[in-house]
């Protein structure tokens, strides 16, 4: 494999994890009865429109349907990928949802 194949491959994973880091965020949003394009929003309020948020919102499930995704998790997928602002947000709903 040559370096430019490699480059691409590392490329693609990391698109691969970021959409699945997405679809945890958009899930646990779905999950804890929070909109995820507002709480996108409040983080991140001068971005355009996220196709990558719409399309995980096509992948979501109902919460009845759902796994529970532990508020850690969601916390440190974002954080992982340098989404400190939306981790931000998500944890002050979460200290909301706690008090």
């Amino acid at each position: 494999m040559g370096r430019k194949e490699m480059e691409e491959k590392v490329i693609e994973s990391y698109q691969n994890d970021e959409k699945v880091m997405i679809l945890v965020y958009a899930q646990w949003c779905i999950n804890n009865d929070i909109e995820p394009k507002d709480l996108y929003e409040q983080a991140y309020p001068k971005q355009m429109k996220n196709n990558a948020l719409e399309e995980a919102l096509e992948l979501t499930v109902p919460k009845k349907e759902s796994e529970e995704i532990p508020d850690s998790t969601v916390l440190n997928v974002l954080q992982l990928f340098g989404n400190d602002d939306l981790a931000f947000i998500v944890k002050e709903q979460i200290d909301k949802r706690k008090k």
